[in-house]
């Protein structure tokens, strides 16, 4: 059964931003998932991992979203994970996190929820497409429906930037540079629009 109220999905989008590019991304993706209706987005971040010779993580951030609790992943109704490449993989915060997931593994409590993963890089060729690729496999362990960007998205097979079949993403170049392509902020507001509308039917 649901855990939330019926004919309502709020979708969690949870991502680690460095930069910011990544979290540019999520507020896009944020805004195809308020196209739909009955559904909302949460937006959510996870702390940084510091070594034990600094100071921990306060308990909010400074601004930008909420740290995550898990209580959000029993509440929403789909999952979409962000986080920037590091080397052709998630960041550590990101890892970190999942795999504190271990209760929520044994519990189901993403199971039959649909999920989709967005990623940003440096460079064009700075690994979107691996990072994406084994986000979604923690995913698949906690029976999540995937979704990506099908290719009936036009965008899809004309940018020149980011956007990739298994996920939106960014390429922020050498600067860091968080402002998003045209074609890159429409295919994260089609990749929310498809998990909001994916989490109403599966409801």
């Amino acid at each position: 059964m649901p855990c939330y109220p019926v004919g309502m999905a709020e979708i969690l989008i949870l991502y680690y931003s460095r930069g910011g590019s990544v979290a540019q991304l999520a507020r896009a993706i944020a805004r195809g998932v308020g196209e739909v209706d009955g559904a909302s987005a949460r937006l959510r971040t996870v702390p940084p991992v510091a070594p034990i010779t600094q100071a921990a993580a306060p308990p909010e951030p400074e601004d930008g979203a909420p740290y995550v609790e898990k209580h959000d992943l029993r509440e929403c109704a789909g999952l979409i994970l962000g986080s920037p490449t590091r080397f052709g993989n998630m960041a550590a915060p990101m890892k970190h996190f999942i795999d504190t997931l271990g209760a929520e593994w044994a519990s189901g409590t993403l199971v039959g929820k649909p999920a989709a993963v967005f990623t940003s890089t440096a460079t064009q060729h700075g690994g979107q497409e691996s990072t994406l690729l084994t986000m979604l496999l923690p995913l698949l362990h906690h029976g999540c429906v995937i979704a990506g960007i099908p290719f009936t998205e036009p965008l899809l097979s004309s940018t020149r930037t980011g956007g990739t079949p298994y996920g939106a993403s960014h390429v922020a170049g050498g600067k860091d540079e968080t402002r998003l392509s045209d074609e890159e902020a429409a295919l994260a507001r089609a990749l929310g629009k498809r998990i909001a509308q994916l989490a109403l039917r599966l409801a």
